[in-house]
């Protein structure tokens, strides 16, 4: 996280990555996991479903093809508007499947990094965090028009 071009020592996110995809071993347990943490970070209206798996925004979700490889050993972090999201995401994870890996709580990251860590069916390090030092975004999403 890079504070350099940022206006008023902030950082930057959404210049990086087009899209992650999670190939995964077992689709319903993925599926079921994922859908409990977009839940409760209130997400759930934005996943998009369809033969190939689920999409929200860059995460892409599915099934591993035929012989191919399982994404695994990955570290993903998944944005909380507060704690309470964060409580709730780490709960509902480890009610789907999920194996805590890290109870809620301030890591000594830095101040105001409220986070909770999660292992999903495939041993992926899942993250849920609220940076408290945020005080505003430029916006809360990015739209992308393609015609």
């Amino acid at each position: 996280m890079s504070g350099e071009d940022a206006p008023g020592g902030g950082y930057t996110l959404g210049r990086v990555l087009d899209h992650v995809a999670l190939r995964v071993a077992d689709y319903p347990a993925s599926r079921r996991f994922y859908m409990a943490l977009f839940a409760a970070l209130g997400l759930s209206a934005h996943v998009h479903e369809g033969p190939d798996g689920l999409d929200i925004d860059e995460l892409y979700i599915g099934p591993a093809r035929q012989g191919g490889p399982v994404r695994r050993g990955l570290h993903l972090c998944l944005q909380a508007k507060n704690r309470a999201e964060v409580q709730a995401a780490h709960a509902q994870g480890v009610s789907a499947g999920g194996l805590d890996n890290g109870a809620p709580g301030l890591p000594d990251y830095h101040p105001g990094y409220y986070a909770a860590f999660l292992l999903d069916p495939d041993g992926n390090n899942i993250e849920i965090k609220v940076d408290e030092r945020i005080t505003s975004r430029s916006a809360p999403f990015i739209e992308v028009g393609t015609g």
